[in-house]
């Protein structure tokens, strides 16, 4: 008798649990294996900061600076130099030199040598300067330029003998000892002249009369004018007044009443009218400086 072939099969289903699965699962078709997922790597890690900045030592810093100062380029063009012939030349360095014999000239950078007939304005350290005529005069001088504008003001500062100056502390008002001895021997004294000229034109003296005729197409400063017009003739009258009253003053007291020498009252009286043009003349010179400052703001 010839067994039958499911019992030959069940003992190794009995030792085969997952065969035994596997058929028990029913089979797809038209599939394919499935792979794993990939495994992940972990992300790498930021690299560490330093919690403080290291610290940079003074004398490090300084050498650093000093580095720097000496790469950046050297400032060489700081003063202008017109020629009268049209050129403008850029200067570091300009001096005027004025030697005992021989014409003053412009020294350019300790290199070039320009005489100044053929300068027509420079600067240097203490301002802008420009050569120019004076008014009734032929002869070219140097002007400093105190106030640019469409009124643009000049100047120009002398020394003048003030008489002897003995027994005057400082060699006199504005002057200085020629010795240096206090006051002892000649004096003297500076003495500045001002000007002013209208969009760069010539130049002309500083007068309320001049001014009022450069600035009658302003009617603000025009006003301002006539009012220092005004405080001039006060100015005027007052020494008129105080000069009158002083001198009839001495006059009575170098001829005195059979009561004895005094002094006359009229000296006390004549003082008081010295101190009035000290006052109006400040205002007159304000008028002026409002007149011109209104007329270069064009209003």
């Amino acid at each position: 008798m010839r067994p039958h072939p499911l019992l030959l099969l069940f003992p190794l289903l009995t030792f085969c649990p997952d065969l035994a699965r596997a058929q028990e699962t029913p089979r797809e078709l038209n599939t394919l294996p499935t792979a794993p997922p990939p495994a992940q790597r972990p992300a790498p890690e930021a690299p560490r900061q330093l919690s403080t900045t290291p610290v940079v030592p003074d004398s490090v810093r300084q050498q650093q600076r000093q580095r720097q100062m000496d790469q950046m380029p050297a400032e060489t063009n700081r003063f202008a130099v017109g020629l009268k012939n049209g050129q403008v030349l850029r200067a570091y360095d300009v001096e005027v030199k004025q030697p005992v014999f021989g014409r003053s000239f412009l020294l350019v950078d300790g290199l070039q040598r320009y005489d100044l007939s053929d300068v027509r304005y420079y600067d240097d350290e203490t301002g802008h300067y420009v050569r120019t005529t004076l008014p009734k005069s032929r002869r070219e001088t140097t002007l400093r330029r105190d106030r640019p504008g469409r009124i643009s003001l000049y100047s120009i500062t002398s020394t003048q003998y003030a008489g002897n100056g003995f027994g005057y502390p400082y060699g006199g008002y504005g002057g200085f000892g020629r010795y240096g001895y206090g006051g002892f021997g000649p004096a003297y004294r500076t003495v500045k002249t001002e000007y002013f000229s209208k969009d760069n034109g010539p130049v002309e003296n500083l007068t309320i009369r001049n001014l009022a005729i450069a600035t009658s197409d302003n009617a603000g400063s025009s006003a301002l004018l006539a009012k220092a017009r005004s405080f001039q003739r006060i100015s005027t009258l007052s020494y008129v007044a105080a000069g009158g009253v002083i001198l009839a003053g001495l006059f009575t007291t170098l001829n005195p009443s059979s009561a004895g020498p005094t002094i006359s009252p009229l000296v006390y009286a004549g003082l008081p009218l010295l101190i009035v043009p000290l006052v109006v003349q400040s205002k007159q010179q304000n008028s002026i400086r409002q007149a011109i400052a209104l007329y270069n703001r064009g209003l």
